[in-house]
């Protein structure tokens, strides 16, 4: 897709949640302010996926928090109808194409820097 726009697979080689914080932590030192973010973390149907989207919206909360990304958008609540993902979608056009918008797929989160 677009450059200000990335997919992240959180879930890829079944990292245990710490090991999963650690590649979003990794990736994020080279992002920029806008930058946004498609974080794949999955929704626990195998029972791992579930602890990483646990931790990883703990940690992304607490980021927030802290100013060190600017916000972030559950797969659930992505939809054009939602004030945060339109602010997402004007930072970076090509999530118009993603095929998770308006499908409330707890299985991902939108990370904007």
């Amino acid at each position: 897709m677009a450059e200000n726009y990335q997919v992240l697979n959180l879930e890829e080689g079944l990292p245990t949640a710490a090991q999963a914080i650690g590649r979003l932590l990794h990736t994020l030192e080279s992002c920029r302010r806008g930058q946004v973010i498609k974080l794949i973390h999955g929704y626990g149907s195998s029972g791992t996926g579930g602890r990483i989207r646990i931790e990883v919206r703990r940690k992304l909360e607490r980021m927030q928090q802290s100013g060190r990304i600017s916000f972030f958008i559950t797969g659930e609540k992505l939809s054009i109808f939602d004030a945060d993902t339109r602010r997402a979608l004007d930072l970076a056009p090509a999530l118009r194409q993603d095929r998770d918008l308006e499908r409330h797929n707890n299985g991902i989160t939108i990370l904007v820097v």
